[in-house]
């Protein structure tokens, strides 16, 4: 049996230093990927960590055969998926835009009361979710999806690294995971 295939089986028992053992072995690689499609060394790095919860959650369906070309084959996916958003979102940043100077913006911002319920009901929902998860989680959450600041930010704001900032924002995403799955299963 080889080291990954340790470090993998640990991982799935639950050992989080297996995993974050795996992580230091292909950052290189999964960063070398991501880099010759993202030429944005930020957005690389923020996409790696979005492949590394993926290779995460993935992990279970993993059929243990080739697992260095199985993490680059989600690495390249990964970059290639934001390629096409930016592409997209460049695209229809162009049609709001002509959309918004033919409308006056008076059509093109209509919600019903029924959108604006929906969305305040889970903003509230996930505000309360968030306030249950230890705060030095909670802080991370807050200031990277609803602030909108980077990992860099964060990180001198909180007076730590890069990389504790990922793997805090990586734990507190599981744990609001698994506090909406319990929430929807009392419904």
């Amino acid at each position: 049996m080889d080291w990954d295939t340790e470090l993998i089986k640990l991982t799935l028992s639950g050992n989080e230093d297996a995993f974050a053992k795996l992580i230091d072995i292909y950052r290189g690689y999964v960063f070398a990927i991501i880099l010759n499609f993202i030429k944005d060394h930020n957005e690389a790095e923020n996409v790696a960590q979005e492949v590394f919860l993926q290779i995460y959650i993935s992990l279970p369906n993993f059929k243990m055969d080739n697992f260095k070309g199985w993490i680059g084959r989600i690495a390249a996916n990964k970059a290639i998926d934001w390629k096409r958003k930016k592409k997209s979102k460049y695209r229809e940043e162009i049609i709001d835009d002509t959309e918004n100077i033919m409308y006056k913006e008076k059509l093109n911002n209509y919600e019903t009361p029924e959108d604006i319920l929906i969305r305040k009901e889970n903003r509230e929902k996930i505000n309360r979710m968030c306030r249950s998860i230890p705060p030095i989680y909670q802080n991370v959450i807050i200031k990277f999806y609803f602030q909108e600041k980077s990992y860099e930010e964060i990180a001198k704001e909180e007076g730590t690294t890069v990389k504790t900032i990922a793997s805090r924002l990586y734990r507190g995403r599981n744990m609001l995971r698994e506090k909406w799955r319990e929430n929807d299963e009392t419904l």
